[in-house]
């Protein structure tokens, strides 16, 4: 069971880091003033929601679940909420999506500003997330 758990931290750091970069890259497209510069991030953004951070979201979730079917059956409240802030995590993980599809059809209209507070919210999450 220890390379389950080897695997849903692997892909749990992997699902974090597209997390954190996303939406600085959401920063970097809303503050782009020429069109190579949107497509490009247009480019960038689709690579890491479906190549990196999907998968890692996927995967973190389905190792999760095998720890609980396994291992953590019996487990005190402190599963209860770490499977909450796991959902809260993929809402925003699916938000992170409505957000890329309205860049890729040009339909943004939100400034670099909301995009930075909105990067600091898997922090917020990551820090009161036990382990």
């Amino acid at each position: 069971m220890l390379w389950v758990k080897s695997l849903h931290l692997i892909f749990m750091v992997t699902w974090f880091a597209g997390l954190f970069y996303l939406p600085r890259l959401f920063v970097y497209h809303a503050m782009a003033d020429d069109q190579p510069s949107r497509e490009r991030f247009k480019i960038m953004e689709r690579k890491l929601y479906w190549g990196i951070m999907t998968p890692g979201g996927v995967l973190t979730i389905v190792f999760g679940v095998w720890l609980w079917l396994g291992w953590f059956r019996g487990a005190g409240s402190w599963l209860h909420v770490k499977m909450a802030l796991g959902a809260l995590l993929a809402g925003y993980h699916l938000w992170c999506g409505t957000l890329l599809r309205d860049f890729a059809a040009d339909r943004n209209t939100k400034r670099h500003v909301w995009f930075r507070w909105f990067n600091e919210f898997p922090v917020l999450v990551l820090v009161f997330k036990p382990f």
